[in-house]
């Protein structure tokens, strides 16, 4: 047990690092992220390989990482040829049509997809005001909480899916608390745009109401290759022919995309290796912290709904949401003792166990807005947002100014009325 404790620490130290080092030393930091991740995984690898012998572990999750970033990478060379410029100054309710309408295509084209078809138009939409709660709100809707009806939405619905989950599930049972949570957020959001619009006005004494409204796309072909992408993820068998054709899919756009689209979305490499190597750190440390949960699944008291929701969406604000979901799915149904890795079993537990699996859902989804790393996207959407000259709110100051105040009351009211 001290053993088990013990390796946790540089999943520990990780997060820590990369919550306070942007901050407090931003050189240090962009000089050696990446050697203080692959050095905090390499002491959980030789742990697994030398000490604990199951090194199985790393090798599973290893290629769950290729799965999820050969998945963000073709998404981010594709939609990076595809340039959309809306005409025009942004309106609050412009800004939340673009929110709600991006929500809605997480759904098809998943929120890294649509985070990052939409995330260049919307900063240029609003560059003559662009603060920090705008960019906040889009990886709340669009990066998380609006992907929660499909499988396609986001990863841990996918594993749902795949482990049995029907397709329509999802849509079918959580449409009312996606609207309900997306409209809340809408409605919070208008009122904070409304009043920051106004500011502009009286103080910058500009027109901020442009007369006419006019969207131009160029690359739109690349929609082809990001829905064969999209597509793909449905592919289980033989192995690795998904993750070929994403890349295929990728690199044939990326080659064929006149490198005037690619320069007019100020289009680089960094954000996405920055995402890759610190989620690879990501990956690898937080192995110990999920099979303690998954070892502890009874002492945690998965058989109780609230206990479900809190603790899923606690370990999805700071871990990964993918392997969240199925352990959390994995310790609820052994609680009624049925197993993940039967079909029949799954879909029992859909039919019978419905509120457990909506709430493990829900949770593994929603609650990934609450940190920079609790979905894949918030970083990148970040990361592009910064690229643009938007000094973006540190880790610690993005849940303390946002997510806790605005989000986690939000949470605890899907709780209260739906749990």
């Amino acid at each position: 047990m001290t053993q088990e404790l013990l390796i946790i620490f540089p999943f520990l130290f990780l997060l820590l690092s990369i919550a306070v080092l942007p901050v407090t030393f931003p050189e240090f930091w962009s000089k050696n992220y990446s050697r203080i991740s692959v050095s905090l995984s390499s002491i959980v690898i030789v742990y697994y390989l030398m000490v604990d012998g199951r090194g199985y572990k790393v090798l599973h999750t290893l290629d769950e990482y290729f799965s999820f970033i050969t998945l963000l990478f073709s998404l981010y060379l594709v939609s990076g040829g595809i340039f959309i410029k809306i005409k025009g100054k942004s309106t609050p309710l412009k800004n939340v049509i673009l929110l709600f309408i991006g929500g809605a295509l997480a759904n098809i084209f998943g929120t890294t997809g649509s985070s990052m078809l939409l995330i260049r138009p919307y900063l240029d939409s609003n560059k003559y005001r662009l603060q920090n709660y705008q960019i906040i709100f889009f990886i709340f809707i669009i990066g998380n909480i609006g992907g929660s009806l499909s499988p396609v939405g986001d990863p841990p619905l996918l594993i749902g899916f795949i482990k049995g989950v029907p397709f329509f599930w999802y849509f079918s049972n959580l449409v009312y608390i996606w609207l309900f949570t997306v409209g809340l957020l809408l409605t919070i959001f208008f009122l904070i745009d409304r009043y920051y619009y106004g500011k502009v006005e009286q103080v910058e004494k500009v027109n901020v109401k442009e007369e006419g409204e006019k969207i131009k796309v160029e690359g739109i072909w690349n929609m082809l290759p990001l829905v064969i992408i999209v597509a793909s993820v449905l592919i289980q068998e033989p192995k690795y022919l998904r993750e070929i054709i994403m890349l295929l899919s990728a690199v044939i756009s990326y080659r064929l995309t006149p490198k005037v689209l690619h320069e007019k979305n100020h289009f680089s490499f960094e954000p996405i290796k920055e995402v890759s190597i610190l989620f690879l750190g990501i990956f690898i440390t937080m192995i110990p912290a999920l099979s303690f949960v998954s070892d502890n699944s009874k002492i945690f008291g998965l058989d109780k709904l609230g206990n479900v929701y809190w603790f899923a969406g606690t370990l999805t604000s700071f871990l990964d949401n993918a392997p969240t979901f199925l352990n959390f799915l994995t310790g609820s149904m052994s609680s009624y003792s049925l197993s993940v890795d039967l079909k029949n079993n799954v879909l029992d537990f859909a039919n019978n166990y419905t509120l457990f699996l909506k709430a493990i859902s829900v949770a593994s989804v929603f609650f990934g807005a609450m940190t920079y790393i609790g979905n894949a996207p918030n970083f990148m959407i970040k990361s592009i947002a910064e690229q643009k000259g938007l000094k973006m709110s540190g880790f610690f100051e993005y849940m303390y100014k946002y997510s806790l105040v605005i989000l986690l009351p939000v949470f605890i009211l899907i709780w209260y009325i739906f749990f």
